[in-house]
Formats: structure tokens, sequence, C-alpha cells
């Protein structure tokens, strides 16, 4: 399984018990569907983009935003302590379907921005995640790069059939880029 086909959801932080058990602490907001998941796959090495799949064999959710779970074949702590502290996905296919405004960061990659003032920005070539703030990094027709942070009152609508994402900047921050 490779990178580019799944989603990360979070980590794996510590073993729980002597039967092998593992608590995955969660970095996404659907913890009700993660309740649901048969299966995860597991970044052995962070050098390698290939994905390990394991069975969830068990799993209950934890108030905490952490999910415990039990894995096939994870017997004891000694098949559970190389698993601590790697990356946890999920296939892309299996995410919650997003409506509205909302949107995964890898399913807007090439969308065009619209600013509601100023017209097309340019094209989307990634989202920056920051602890405080994802930021829209766009590149204008200029060449120049044009930085948009991502907030419920600047995203107006999200069109995935047109791929276009219209947002309203703050009055100068788009000129501010380009002068």
């Amino acid at each position: 399984m490779n990178l580019d086909e799944c989603f990360y959801i979070g980590y794996t932080s510590k073993i729980h018990g002597k039967n092998g058990e593992i608590t995955i602490k969660l970095d996404v907001d659907f913890f009700e569907e993660c309740k649901k998941l048969e299966s995860v796959f597991i970044q052995l090495n962070k050098t390698d983009t290939s994905l390990i799949p394991f069975f969830i064999s068990k799993s209950q959710f934890q108030n905490n935003g952490t999910f415990r779970v039990k894995l096939d074949d994870v017997d004891g702590i000694a098949d559970a302590k190389p698993l601590i502290g790697k990356g946890v996905y999920i296939f892309n296919t299996v995410l919650p379907t997003l409506s509205d405004n909302q949107f995964y960061h890898h399913e807007v990659a090439d969308f065009k921005i619209i600013d509601s003032n100023y017209g097309e920005v340019g094209k989307l070539q990634q989202i920056l995640n920051f602890p405080k703030q994802a930021i829209f990094e766009v590149l204008h027709a200029t060449g120049k790069e044009v930085l948009i942070p991502i907030a419920k009152d600047i995203i107006d609508t999200v069109n995935r059939e047109n791929k276009t994402i219209t947002v309203t900047t703050p009055d100068g921050l788009i000129e501010l880029y380009l002068e």
C-alpha cells in the first residue's frame, strides 16, 4: 500500500495492557466513523512510503481523542512495541463524505482559488499546516506566491465539480503579494 492512496488519521502512542493492544492518538474529527474501521495501515519506516495493513479485531474509543485497538497477529508487548510511534492511515475511499465548504486537504489539490473581490488568484499548490492555522499556498499567473489563511469566514464556496474554491480575503491581502 502506498501513502498516495491513504489518509493520515493519527499515530500509535502506547501499548495498553499485556495482550498487545495499542492506543492510537487520533488527529481527525470523525471519531464515530473510526469506531467502524475494520483495518488500518501503519507506516513502519518514515523513509519508506509503503504501508503495512493490520486488521482490527477489537476497538474502543476513549473520551480523550484516543482509540484503543487490538490488531490481528499482535499478541503481546513484544509484537506491539515496534508499532509504537508510527503513523496510522486509512484508505482515502473510506473517508466520510464532506459537504458544503468542508474538504480534505488532499482533495483540493490543483483547485483554482477565486477571490470574490479580486477575481482569479491562481492555482492551489499546497496547503501549509501550521499549529494555529492552515494556509493555502497559491501560485498566481505572474509566478508569485500568494498565501491565504484557511478560515470559515474566508472560504465562501468549494465547488468540487468545477475544481474551484471561492474566498473573500481581507482588503489588500492579494495585492500585498503581487506588488
